[in-house]
């Protein structure tokens, strides 16, 4: 198993002033996800808000061999959501390398478990 590595889920909360109907926030919101995952190969899913006209949270699963390498990653999509959603987006990290995912499951890293 390897010594390194680090996972990062951001929870996005999303707002479109614009979105006059769930088509219409899905759209856009489809539109992020995919982007999300082609830009930043990042795995998303909308965990909040479905039914909701002009809001969503997002979850969003990232993956990288260095703390320095998803930080770096991170910052770049806090960014360009801004720039994408300047009506209205809050971005909260939790970050966690291996060793804090094997301490605190032991029982999931166990040889053949």
């Amino acid at each position: 198993m390897p010594d390194d590595g680090f996972v990062a889920v951001l929870v996005i909360e999303l707002h479109f002033p614009d979105a006059g109907s769930l088509k219409a926030k899905r759209k856009d919101l489809q539109s992020i996800r995919s982007l999300l995952r082609s830009r930043f190969g990042a795995s998303a899913a909308e965990v909040g808000h479905q039914d909701t006209w002009q809001r969503a949270t997002l979850l969003a699963a990232f993956a990288s061999p260095t703390g320095r390498v998803l930080d770096d990653t991170l910052s770049s999509v806090e960014r360009w959501l801004l720039e994408r959603c300047p009506s209205g987006v809050r971005v909260e990290r939790i970050v966690a390398s291996l060793s804090d995912l094997q301490e605190s499951f032991p029982a999931r890293f166990a040889l053949g478990g």
